[in-house]
């Protein structure tokens, strides 16, 4: 796999729990063999995230665009959007809620989970 890949060139797909929500797959052991999962989700206004856990891998989110509500266990909800970084540790409940401006989130999972 050469090191440089197009976003562009890549497929959005559907999330494989959240309706409505779409994934872009960056860097993925599947596809590059690295043991960290990077990727884009769009996350539209209105739509949601149900509370759920990686029980393998740490979930590092970093907002592009948009704003949201995100609840992590433990830490309670705060706002998500550009300018705030989120590390939520593997094992531990998570939520995205009241997406008040369409979300681009760029997500990074370690280890890998895809």
């Amino acid at each position: 796999m050469e090191p440089v890949t197009s976003v562009e060139e890549l497929e959005w797909q559907p999330h494989p729990t959240a309706k409505g929500v779409e994934i872009k797959v960056l860097v993925s052991r599947g596809a590059q063999g690295t043991d960290v999962t990077c990727m884009l989700v769009r996350i539209g206004r209105g739509l949601e995230v149900l509370a759920h856990v990686h029980d393998r891998s740490d979930d590092i989110l970093y907002p592009l665009a948009g704003k949201a509500r995100m609840w992590v266990d433990g830490s309670g909800d705060f706002s998500l959007e550009p300018g705030v970084i989120v590390r939520v540790p593997q094992g531990t409940n998570h939520r995205i809620f009241d997406v008040s401006e369409d979300l681009l989130l760029y997500d990074v999972f370690w280890p890998a989970l895809l």
